[in-house]
């Protein structure tokens, strides 16, 4: 009552934004939440959930890890989750633990979530669950059973391809791949990405390296490479590989990109300060996320509905220094 009369407003308006409800001005929002804040006004998520049969909550599974990709999608997800008016309850797993994702998930299950979002980056083998409430799946291809499942995805096989269609379309006659472990995921869409691209093209194929997405793993790649004349174009699956092949590539005495063009993959914040700056291609964190919640709200929200496919997130090659044609020989 103390709210609405200092909002101006009706009790009703009071309880559709405290509830998150649509349909609401931004500038009467903006006076309920700024009165509820004045009088120091919590709503009581409990009595809340009662009356509507939902805590507006989303559960979230993800490895525990501080690698950009990973971590930069769960930051997009919590942005887009308190936007539209959700909490987010995070549970992480380890990798190696094959039962990590059924307990992360039944956990969330326990503490009522509205819905879940599984963004678990490595192949940890069959998911076999069968959840009550509707899923969002990021960049992985798990399948739970008994519900609603959507998905959106980073486009790393259309950014992979990008990436090495820009060395190719430089002139270099082929491009060799520094990949991310094969358990990953991301590693195996980035490898297809860049194998469909020299396929396209009717190229020559090198023997893929390995690395485990450090820099060390990178400069060890890099001191092989270095080690081959014939390497002209390098496409590396993240950026922190990237910047270690090319400082073993300097070491060896092999300029980049005179001698090496470099081509890495995440446009992490450091790129553009390196020597040679990075081109790279940038993950679309954000759009992906905001694309998955709102599929994701409008399953919870509408349970009768019709979902539409994710839309496609946006290709984005960010052109630095350490791309050039292939010297002439």
């Amino acid at each position: 009552m103390d709210v609405a009369r200092l909002a101006g407003v009706s009790q009703k308006t009071v309880s559709r934004v405290l509830n998150g409800e649509r349909y609401v001005s931004d500038e009467v929002r903006r006076r309920v939440l700024e009165a509820a804040g004045e009088l120091g006004y919590r709503l009581n998520s409990a009595a809340r959930a009662l009356a509507s049969g939902r805590t507006r909550s989303i559960g979230v599974v993800t490895l525990g890890t501080a690698l950009y990709g990973p971590a930069s999608l769960l930051i997009g997800v919590e942005r887009a989750a308190r936007d539209a008016g959700y909490a987010l309850r995070v549970v992480n797993t380890l990798e190696g633990d094959p039962g990590g994702v059924v307990g992360a998930v039944e956990s969330l299950l326990e503490q009522g979530v509205d819905g879940i979002v599984v963004s678990e980056p490595i192949d940890e083998g069959t998911v076999s669950l069968s959840v009550d409430v509707p899923v969002l799946v990021l960049g992985a291809p798990v399948v739970f059973g008994g519900t609603r499942t959507v998905a959106a995805g980073v486009g790393a096989e259309l950014l992979a391809r990008t990436a090495t269609e820009h060395l190719l379309d430089l002139g270099h006659r082929t491009v060799h791949h520094l990949a991310g472990p094969e358990r990953w995921f991301a590693a195996r869409d980035r490898r297809e990405g860049w194998r469909s691209a020299l396929t396209a093209r009717g190229t020559e194929q090198p023997a893929v390296l390995v690395g485990d997405w450090s820099a060390a793993s990178g400069h060890e790649a890099g001191r092989a490479l270095a080690a081959d004349g014939d390497v002209t174009a390098v496409f590396a699956a993240n950026d922190d590989m990237a910047i270690g092949v090319i400082r073993a590539l300097t070491e060896a005495g092999r300029r980049v990109p005179d001698d090496v063009s470099v081509v890495g993959f995440d446009d992490v914040p450091v790129a553009a300060y390196v020597t040679p700056p990075l081109t790279t291609v940038r993950q679309p964190f954000d759009a992906v996320a905001r694309e998955g919640l709102r599929l994701l709200v409008q399953a919870i929200e509408q349970p009768d509905t019709q979902l539409p496919p994710a839309n496609d997130p946006p290709v984005e090659l960010v052109v630095r220094a350490s791309t050039a044609p292939p010297a002439p020989r």
